[in-house]
Order: C-alpha cells, then structure tokens, then sequence
C-alpha cells in the first residue's frame, strides 16, 4: 500500500491525480502516525467510490515535506503537526488551505512489562531513551515535554519516525521512549505504556489538505473531516480538533 518516493516520482510531473481511464488514483501522503487510520479511511473510499484508488505513502512529516519540495505527486496531504506545513517552500504553499482534522497526546512505552520500572518523564533520565528525530513532529513534541518536566533524557538514538522510534522498544533495544498515545495503543500488545500527566504533555493538531485540484482529491481530504473519518480517528486513539 505504501507508494516508494522513486515509484512516485516516476508517475510524471503530470501524474499527481486520476489516471486517464475509468479506474482512478487518489496519491495521499501521509504522516507515519497516522497509517493504521488512513489505511482504514482508503479501503472504505474506495468502497464508496467505486473505479477509485487510494494509494497512501506514509513517512515522516519532514520527508514529506522534501518530497512535496522535489515535486512528488500527491493528491491529498496529512501530517503530524501544524509546524510541518510551515517548512514548505513559499510557492508550494501558496493557496493550499490546511484543516485540522484530529490532534494526538504523548505516552512513553517501554518493553512488554515494563522491566526497568518506568513510571513517568523524570526515569528517562536514568534508562536508554529513544526519540524520535528533533526535525519531526514527534520529537518536537517530545522536546516540548522533557522541556517542561525540566528532564535531561538518557538518550541512545534519535529515530527517523514514530514508527521507527516505537519499533526500538518493541525489539528491545532501548527501555523507553516518548511516542504519540496513538501508536503506543496500536503496538499494546507489545509494549507497556505509561502516561505522560497533563502538565508536562504536549497535544499536536493534525492538518490536511487537498494538495492537487481534483474532485477525488477535495473528496478524500472531506471523507477524512466526515462522520467516518472521526469514527475511524478516534477508534485509534486521536483526538479531534475543538
């Protein structure tokens, strides 16, 4: 389901929607917090919209935001923070109006059981941390929290992504990390979570946009807003926006 950056690119300059028989693509990229919700949300457009495709890329915000600057097609764009729209150059931004659409929290994980008894910020301190890369939404985040909480985290790697962050502690290769609520929820089977208390949390807002002119592009990004999108959203954990 996930489109490679190079497979996108070889659609052409001018590929970035449908396609020119019946059958119909809809290119969405997509920040990595939100895969297991867009993969649900395009299977169910689909359904509704019959001859269309939703092909969903799901990456770092940052690396979107690098593959929109080299010209990536896309349809529909989602990611994980209102900052990250902001790095765009100034002709890419132009005119794209960006929705908040769902707002996620911060929860640390650690290895199933929680074997080095990690009970909130302060321990991150003392055992291997792991977060996720300063440049992505996650790790601003999760600055913003350690900066509040006033803690220097013991840390032993910065990740690419939320994913590849959560997958650290999943393998046993670090004792803790601070991920999105969201993600820690989907990988519970794996992990033990601990929360992060209010004070100290930080809570991001998820925008989208329709990114190209097309019906199917201006009717992905409104399934996303609509009544199933917020079912769908908040069954993994997001919040909505006030």
């Amino acid at each position: 389901m996930s489109v490679p950056v190079a497979a996108a690119l070889a659609m052409g300059a001018g590929g970035c929607g449908a396609s020119e028989g019946d059958d119909k693509t809809v290119t969405v990229l997509a920040a990595a917090s939100l895969t297991e919700s867009f993969t649900t949300l395009a299977r169910a457009y689909e359904k509704v919209h019959p001859g269309t495709h939703v092909e969903v890329s799901f990456a770092a915000s940052s690396t979107i935001v690098t593959q929109l600057s080299h010209d990536a097609p896309a349809d529909v764009v989602a990611l994980a923070d209102t900052e990250a729209p902001k790095k765009l150059p100034k002709d890419l931004a132009e005119g794209k109006a960006w929705t908040p659409f769902a707002t996620n929290r911060l929860e640390i994980v650690t290895p199933r059981g929680n074997p080095a008894h990690v009970t909130g910020l302060a321990d991150l301190a003392k055992v291997d941390t792991v977060l996720c890369a300063k440049e992505v939404p996650c790790g601003r985040a999760a600055h913003k929290a350690l900066t509040k909480a006033k803690v220097a985290p013991h840390v032993v790697s910065y990740e690419k992504d939320v994913k590849a962050t959560l997958a650290k502690v999943v393998a046993g290769d670090a004792e803790a990390a601070l991920v999105y609520a969201t993600d820690a929820s989907s990988a519970r089977s794996k992990v033990s979570g601990v929360e992060v208390p209010t004070a100290s949390n930080v809570t991001t807002t998820l925008p989208i946009t329709a990114w190209s002119d097309t019906a199917d592009a201006k009717g992905f990004a409104q399934f996303v807003r609509g009544d199933e999108g917020r079912r769908v959203l908040q069954g993994n954990g997001f919040g909505l926006p006030g």
